[in-house]
């Protein structure tokens, strides 16, 4: 199994958004048994009293206007934000983060990445070294659409070129 984390500041917008993307053309490929994929916050800020707020309704909004939403696996409604923790970096094979802020925040939470596992989700596409756009100052919920399903798209090649899939 593949086990994925997605990582952005607050996980209501960037992280969640890649999170259900990739579980979206994961479904569409019949791979979900082969995948487990979630998101997580390097940030408390979207964390009040030990729960999470739900994915920032314009993110959810550009998910819908995509067709994302309407399977079991792809089913949003009860996704709350967390933050990283350090037994995510045990957990998981990969921890993809919007931007090298994310990168430097999961390291403070997670410890060193002895195992090169805490990367950019852009390096996947031909624009490593790239951050996601970020919605929350921008707005522009699409941009980040666009960054994050280009994203996916590569990191899948990138698997597939590697036979893991």
């Amino acid at each position: 199994m593949i086990k994925i984390l997605f990582i952005c500041h607050g996980n209501i917008c960037r992280s969640p958004m890649a999170e259900f993307i990739l579980k979206d053309k994961v479904e569409k490929r019949g791979l979900t048994s082969r995948f487990e994929i979630a998101s997580a916050a390097t940030s408390t800020e979207e964390i009040w009293n030990g729960k999470g707020n739900p994915i920032y309704p314009p993110a959810q909004a550009e998910l819908r206007r995509r067709g994302i939403d309407g399977t079991a696996y792809t089913d949003f409604s009860g996704k709350r934000a967390r933050q990283v923790t350090r037994e995510d970096y045990e957990h998981y094979d990969y921890l993809l983060c919007a931007d090298t802020a994310n990168i430097r925040n999961t390291i403070r939470i997670t410890g060193a990445d002895t195992e090169g596992k805490i990367r950019l989700l852009l390096d996947y596409t031909d624009r490593p070294g790239c951050s996601i756009a970020d919605p929350w100052y921008s707005g522009n919920f699409e941009d980040t659409y666009r960054d994050v399903d280009a994203g996916c798209e590569g990191f899948l090649a990138y698997l597939k070129e590697k036979g893991a899939i």
